[in-house]
């Protein structure tokens, strides 16, 4: 699965947990939400617990966040389910023959590095809270 998409999902479970507090959800329900098979709800889950964000029991139905959601970053759940964290890979075989190739890599991975903090800088200011807001104001838009 792309990172990105796991991200995308790992945000759509935590803001699921997040609404239906006190809700008992299973995977088969946060699956039919997301769009996924159960078994991808499983697997993200598991990397959500293993980073602390969420708290689950085997077993029983459902998880719960571990903090409120104000005080949860989108930045840690990016952290949680990426196993690369950089967004952008060189390919690892230019011609070093090349003046192009040969340059390449150094170019793009300074180029890649900046951008990849200036998203991260992002995420970090922006709260699971903050997303659960957004999805309100787009079921109720003024």
């Amino acid at each position: 699965m792309r990172s990105a998409t796991r991200f995308a999902i790992a945000v759509h479970i935590l803001a699921l947990i997040g609404i239906e507090q006190g809700q008992d959800l299973s995977s088969e329900a946060m699956a039919q939400s997301i769009g996924v098979n159960p078994v991808v709800v499983r697997n993200i889950t598991a990397l959500l617990r293993q980073a602390g964000l969420v708290h689950t029991q085997q077993g029983v139905v459902g998880a719960h966040l571990t903090r409120p959601a104000q005080a949860i970053s989108l930045c840690e759940i990016y952290h949680a389910v990426e196993h690369q964290n950089d967004i952008f890979t060189i390919h690892a075989n230019p011609n070093n023959d090349c003046n192009v190739g040969a340059h390449i890599q150094c170019t793009l991975g300074s180029i890649f590095h900046e951008a990849q903090q200036a998203l991260e800088a992002k995420l970090a200011q922006t709260s699971l809270e903050q997303v659960i807001q957004r999805i309100y104001q787009h079921q109720h838009p003024s």
